[in-house]
């Protein structure tokens, strides 16, 4: 298991967000001296930033994992935490281009494409990270997985050009976006958490209506993302009902519809 993981927990970093609190409990400066021994250390955090934590750490003591764990073996899990996910981040900071030769869906090698990286995106049903990236050739945007990633650098951008291929990703992206709400049926709304971390890599919205004691969440989402937002509804059951969106909508009547019809029950029209 990759100790590094815990840093993209969605919980841990929504709370520490909403009370802008830093966790600087003994245990955990001990649970951190004992995860920089880790090989992972190496991916997690450049050289100077991982000398500097083992400096502030050096008093502190480790945790003796030797007697205390026993891992059964398992099948091979993917991490969440990849190597590419630091040089990558870097690039979109500094708005720069990159040079990408990667393996397309049919194991064809692209070599040497250039483009501008605009978004790192992380599948919950792959258990992968991708790179939302726009093709300089193609003029087209594309999705590429982290594991299809050959050789990835930077190239540089002027600013001017920069400024111009940003606006027109911009352009591009809104249009491939939808929207929909769903309401949170009030019984259920001591499990709001539960909800929202089922829709925690989709963007949006939360609004809570006082008299009804109701809460709407807005989902902002890609058309192709349609799916797995349908199949986090059907997770979720009863306890939340899409009130806008008609796709949706339409795609949850024709799957209770089908669940029914295995019964022999007909639904009424």
């Amino acid at each position: 298991m990759n100790p590094f993981e815990k840093i993209f927990n969605y919980q841990v970093i929504s709370r520490l967000k909403e009370s802008g609190a830093i966790t600087l409990t003994s245990h955990e400066r001990a649970w951190l001296k004992t995860m920089l021994s880790h090989p992972a250390a190496a991916d997690a955090f450049t050289p100077a930033t991982l000398e500097k934590l083992r400096a502030l750490l050096a008093e502190e003591e480790s945790i003796d994992l030797s007697g205390s764990f026993i891992e059964k073996a398992k099948s091979v899990e993917k991490q969440v935490y990849h190597p590419l996910l630091r040089k990558l981040r870097r690039i979109l900071e500094r708005r720069q281009g990159i040079r990408i030769t990667y393996t397309n869906n049919h194991r064809r090698i692209r070599p040497f494409r250039s483009g501008v990286p605009f978004k790192l995106q992380y599948s919950l049903a792959k258990r992968e990270w991708y790179l939302l990236w726009y093709d300089l050739r193609n003029e087209t945007i594309k999705s590429t997985r982290f594991t299809h990633i050959r050789f990835v650098q930077e190239e540089a951008l002027s600013s001017e050009k920069a400024m111009d291929l940003f606006a027109q990703i911009d352009r591009m992206w809104e249009s491939r976006k939808e929207q929909a709400k769903v309401e949170v049926i009030p019984v259920y709304n001591k499990e709001l958490s539960r909800i929202l971390y089922a829709f925690s890599c989709f963007d949006k919205d939360v609004d809570y209506d006082d008299e009804t004691d109701t809460y709407r969440i807005t989902l902002t989402f890609l058309a192709d993302e349609r799916e797995y937002i349908l199949s986090r509804l059907r997770f979720l059951g009863k306890r939340v009902k899409v009130v806008e969106g008609s796709i949706l909508q339409q795609r949850m009547l024709e799957s209770a519809a089908m669940a029914l019809a295995r019964y022999g029950i007909e639904r009424d029209r």
